[in-house]
């Protein structure tokens, strides 16, 4: 009896080792995704997806991102560095740096190759760009690069950033149909990709079209279908359903990314992800980080108030139902912690607020670019720009020299010009950036997605409501609440239930995992972790 009972108290003493850190982490980031989602659709959402995450785990409905400007890049880099593109020095999707006076794509690494398929160039990809380290790092390094960390996305910086470094893979979508990724991270891909891609697992989805989810009743949440606010997808009207198969043949596999089977194509393959590499399955903590694209694409050309974008949420909601199952099954039940966040929200249609009565406006970035340009030659007789883009202005300090004139007149005289626009609400100059001031809350977003290296030597900010994007669908970037406020929902290992809405920033995330992890936290992390989850 007494032999029973001591291997009864060593098996229970063993259980709760094994539950000191959790054997797997989920980083999910649902690219494009407003907070208000989850409320607007909730009554059709089923109860295994986002509803078992948000009554199970612990939901901060007051999340939102710090800096300017709210782009895909920043945002996963932002979460996953727990840092803001000020430090990490990822300031864009792409971006015109001044230093080298060439665009610079994120990710991009002319250094590596394609592995995957060889007729692309789309895995010419690293995380060498990103100056800081990530929380995927640190977990490597604290378990002596035992801990296995897997980034997957549609996207290739929605794989790669979060990832980090020391990543032993990152994989992301071509337009053939195929996950790829680069030579950064190995000569070539593990066989169980490579299977998977050559099951051309894509064609499932394309040969079944896209139509909606549930009765059409259901979507009286979203605008009437075909409605003058969304765009076109791959040339075809907005309305449902979608013959995918007439899309592909037309274009490529690439059309997955702009339906929701994107997401659904991406958890098959992190499924094959975690049975190939057996993440989970022993004592030492892995991370799997994946990043749902489509959603995003979908925004963009039909905005988010379309029938396909709720209907879009309405299959992740089972995508997520049934990747949570599979994790019971494989990981086990309170053996794995799981986030769910956003990289940015996103703004309403413009047209749709100008139907309404709400004085605003799109702008179309070309013709900023053409009226500085019209103004320089006109004030100066020469063009003195050499770049407008993600709302910085950048100044040929050449030609400002040659012909005698005082940069910091000129950056005023521009500055001054750009503040009588209609659409513009504050205009800095880099002197201003660089010395902030804790009183001005548009300042503080631009200084912390600001880095003097790389960024203008002015920075403009939109009047709320006014974007820099086409009549139809819509965009983000900008530093207000409707770019900024995103979902941030903790699940499984030692989350209690709960939520709150006191005001939380997204750079909060990665210091409060490693946290949880007891690993060190990365390098440019201010330290400020969620207290609600430290209570165990």
């Amino acid at each position: 009896m007494k032999k029973i009972l001591l291997i009864i108290l060593l098996l229970v003493v063993a259980s709760n080792f094994a539950q000191d850190k959790p054997k797997l982490v989920v980083g999910i980031v649902v690219d494009q995704m407003k907070m208000e989602y989850l409320y607007r659709f909730s009554g059709d959402f089923s109860e295994n997806g986002f509803k078992r995450l948000i009554n199970q785990g612990y939901t901060f409905h007051n999340t939102h991102y710090n800096f300017m400007p709210t782009y895909t890049a920043p945002g996963h880099a932002s979460v996953f560095t727990g840092t803001t593109p000020s430090v990490h020095g990822i300031v864009g999707n792409e971006w015109f740096n001044k230093v080298t006076g060439k665009e610079i794509y994120c990710t991009e690494d002319a250094s590596v190759s394609t592995l995957g398929d060889d007729s692309v160039n789309e895995g010419k990809m690293s995380p060498r760009n990103l100056q800081s380290s990530t929380m995927t790092d640190e977990l490597k390094l604290a378990t002596n690069f035992k801990g296995k960390v897997i980034g997957i996305s549609i996207k290739d910086r929605g794989a790669i950033l979060p990832a980090g470094h020391f990543a032993d893979w990152a994989f992301w979508y071509s337009k053939t149909g195929a996950f790829i990724s680069s030579t950064y991270y190995g000569e070539k891909l593990p066989d169980w990709a490579t299977q998977f891609n050559a099951e051309k697992n894509y064609l499932k989805y394309v040969t079944k079209g896209w139509d909606l989810l549930k009765p059409k009743e259901v979507y009286n949440e979203s605008l009437t279908d075909n409605n003058p606010y969304e765009g076109k997808l791959y040339k075809k009207a907005p309305f449902m359903p979608y013959n995918l198969q007439d899309m592909y043949e037309a274009n490529d596999a690439g059309i997955l990314r702009s339906t929701p089977y994107g997401n659904n194509l991406l958890a098959d393959f992190a499924k094959k992800a975690i049975e190939s590499e057996k993440l989970g399955q022993d004592t030492i903590t892995d991370f799997l980080a994946v990043s749902f694209s489509s959603t995003d694409y979908i925004g963009h050309v039909l905005g988010p108030r379309s029938i396909e974008l709720q209907d879009t949420y309405l299959r992740l909601d089972e995508t997520i139902a049934d990747f949570l199952a599979y994790l019971d099954k494989t990981v086990g039940k309170g053996n794995y912690l799981v986030f769910l966040t956003a990289d940015h929200a996103g703004a309403e249609n413009v047209s749709y607020l100008k139907d309404n009565k709400y004085k605003v406006d799109n702008i179309n970035y070309k013709n900023i670019q053409k009226d500085l340009k019209d103004f320089s030659e006109k004030t100066y007789g020469e063009d003195l720009l050499l770049n407008y883009s993600n709302y910085n202005v950048f100044f040929d300090q050449n030609k400002i020299k040659s012909k005698g004139l005082n940069i910091q007149e000129v950056k005023q005289i521009f500055k001054d010009y750009l503040q009588k626009q209609e659409f513009i609400k504050r205009v800095y100059t880099e002197e201003e950036v660089a010395t902030s001031n804790a009183n001005d809350y548009y300042l503080n977003f631009i200084s912390k997605g600001y880095d003097p290296t790389q960024n203008g030597e002015l920075v403009v900010i939109f009047k709320p409501g006014y974007v820099e994007y086409s009549a139809t669908g819509t965009t983000h970037g900008s530093p207000y609440t409707y770019d900024t406020h995103v979902p941030l929902i903790f699940f499984g290992w030692n989350i209690q239930k709960g939520q709150t809405h006191d005001r939380k920033e997204i750079t909060q995330i990665a210091p409060t995992i490693t946290q949880l992890l007891q690993i060190t936290m990365p390098n440019s992390s201010d330290g400020k972790v969620l207290l609600e989850l430290m209570k165990n």
